[in-house]
């Protein structure tokens, strides 16, 4: 504690006017996020602009050479599910950096404290958002967003949020803040040209991705969105070098942002879902594909697992959807007959249609579903939003029922964002089940089958010493099955705690290496949140830090 102290003094000496948290009850809500995870930050600081977050970084840069554990690391809303925004040092919470600069019919500039859904709001009062929400949008902070690389049920359509980003300003490792956006050839020659800090990053980071340009381009995963790594291979094209292609997914590793600037778009305003029961996966490519063809907004699934957790626990839909039990019941009878027909569906499907006008959105509905009947699925297309509206929150509270009625097992949050080409699922999800059934886990798999990304979610008794050795085997064996296949282990939440440790193993020794090249150049003393993306933590540091009382 005096040593926390001491640190507290030394950064109001410099001038920091935001708050500093010393005490044990005012650290307690930083020990966590949505992971699994548990770490007591020193400290914690909320600054009140980014000259705070300049002077606190410029100071840790001077102390870093007598105090090697010092570092930074910046949390936004803390909904992230891979421990990414824990730290056992300095944490930066960036509460206060919540001004919406500005919204056009184009373009939103906010600072990175910013709720999505308050951007969200402001943005449609223009008509337009910004797509890449995840399923937290009303929880998440766009910071946090852009440095998870988030994205959701629409990434289907418009891409992930590094599809979104087109300009950042970020204070980097010697305490100065820069603005990055997409540069032609031409600019940056000028780039590198400039003196200083700024321009060796242009010109190291230049010679890095062209060097080795052809490796860096085949080392992109094949798959429609993917959040591990650095994604070296979206800067530059020998056309167009766009650092905030790095910084999107850096979860704060690199620098910290203090502006965005997202690119936005008027949505459609009707849609018609089509939903469709499959009783096994022998079809599930087919269908997929198939559905793929007519172009759906979104395309979502469930698996039966969740599909009987939400019928057990009923009363939580009805206040989710904020209707009467009797009404929603009734409105629940096609499928009631369904089951006591056949079961369960193994999976239940959501493809959502849209348009200008109901008639176009229903014609799009309407054209798919007849393309499908030839799989014999049992398929219904929602006459209103409100019948549409039951299916969606059985996806979207798939996550929140096992929070709540797990009992003593709680959700973990581990094997939760794996992704394969849609292609390869009738083959991988056979493999998968197979995974998880020797350990006779209690578990549901909800996601974007368009995409082929499933977040599974296990309940465990992590106090159980049992359960936290699962934790580390069956991760094991699902990346390497993933891997197998070809696939990423994150998607959309990032490497974080929990998955920095496999990254050496998904991308080979070479990539790794110019990962770690990346961070050295940008971040040569490893002040920005370490043991993530690089030089992460082994497995026992890992085990070691799962929240036992979660």
């Amino acid at each position: 504690m005096e040593t926390n102290i001491k640190i507290a003094g030394e950064i109001r000496d410099v001038g920091f006017e935001g708050e500093i948290l010393t005490d044990e009850k005012s650290l307690a809500p930083y020990e966590n996020d949505t992971s699994l995870f548990e770490l007591r930050p020193a400290l914690a600081v909320r600054p009140k602009s980014a000259e705070d977050i300049k002077k606190l970084v410029a100071l840790v840069s001077i102390k870093k050479s007598d105090n090697p554990a010092i570092s930074i690391t910046a949390r936004a809303a803390g909904t992230g599910m891979a421990g990414g925004a824990l730290n056992d040092s300095i944490i930066i919470d960036v509460a206060n950096l919540n001004h919406i600069r500005s919204v056009s019919a184009q373009r939103a500039v906010v600072e990175p404290g910013v709720f999505y859904r308050d951007m969200d709001a402001e943005t449609r009062k223009q008509g337009v958002i910004m797509p890449s929400f995840p399923a937290s949008r009303n929880l998440c902070a766009v910071g946090g967003m852009v440095g998870t690389n988030a994205s959701g049920e629409m990434t289907l359509t418009y891409g992930s949020t590094e599809n979104w980003v087109k300009r950042l300003k970020v204070i980097l490792s010697d305490g100065n803040e820069y603005e990055f956006g997409a540069l032609t050839a031409d600019e940056l020659e000028k780039k590198k040209k400039i003196k200083g800090f700024e321009g060796e990053i242009y010109r190291r980071m230049f010679d890095l991705l062209e060097k080795d340009y052809d490796i860096i381009k085949r080392a992109k995963p094949k798959v429609a969105k993917n959040s591990t790594g650095y994604a070296l291979w979206n800067v530059w094209d020998r056309k167009t070098f766009d650092l905030t292609k790095l910084f999107t997914g850096s979860e704060g590793t690199l620098g910290i942002f203090t502006e965005i600037e997202f690119a936005l778009i008027k949505p459609n305003e009707h849609r018609k879902l089509v939903v469709i029961f499959l009783r096994d996966f022998s079809k599930l490519s087919e269908v997929v594909a198939k559905v793929l063809t007519h172009k759906p907004e979104t395309f979502e699934s469930y698996d039966d697992h969740t599909f009987q957790f939400a019928i057990r626990f009923f009363p939580d839909i009805v206040k989710s959807l904020k209707t009467g039990v009797v009404k929603l019941g009734l409105s629940f009878i096609p499928e009631a007959f369904m089951v006591l027909r056949g079961g369960f569906p193994k999976l239940v499907l959501l493809a959502e249609f849209t348009g200008a006008t109901e008639e176009e959105a229903m014609t799009k509905a309407q054209t798919a579903y007849d393309d499908l009947k030839q799989f014999r699925a049992q398929i219904e297309i929602m006459k209103t939003q409100k019948d549409a509206e039951k299916f969606w929150t059985i996806r979207h509270e798939s996550f929140n029922l096992l929070r709540k009625h797990g009992g003593t097992d709680k959700t973990a949050p581990f094997i939760d964002d794996i992704i394969v080409a849609p292609e390869k699922l009738p083959m991988f999800l056979p493999r998968l089940a197979e995974v998880m059934k020797e350990y006779k886990l209690t578990y549901t798999i909800a996601g974007h089958i368009g995409d082929g990304n499933l977040h599974i979610i296990p309940l465990m008794n992590l106090r159980n010493a049992r359960d936290r050795d699962i934790v580390m085997e069956l991760s094991q064996k699902v990346f390497d099955l993933v891997f197998e296949f070809g696939g990423s282990m994150s998607a959309e939440h990032n490497d974080g705690l929990v998955r920095t440790a496999y990254l050496r193993q998904m991308y080979g020794e070479k990539i790794y290496h110019l990962f770690e090249e990346t961070k050295n150049i940008f971040d040569p003393q490893n002040i920005f949140n370490p043991g993530k993306k690089v030089y992460g933590h082994d497995l026992e540091y890992i085990k070691g830090h799962i929240d036992k009382v979660y």
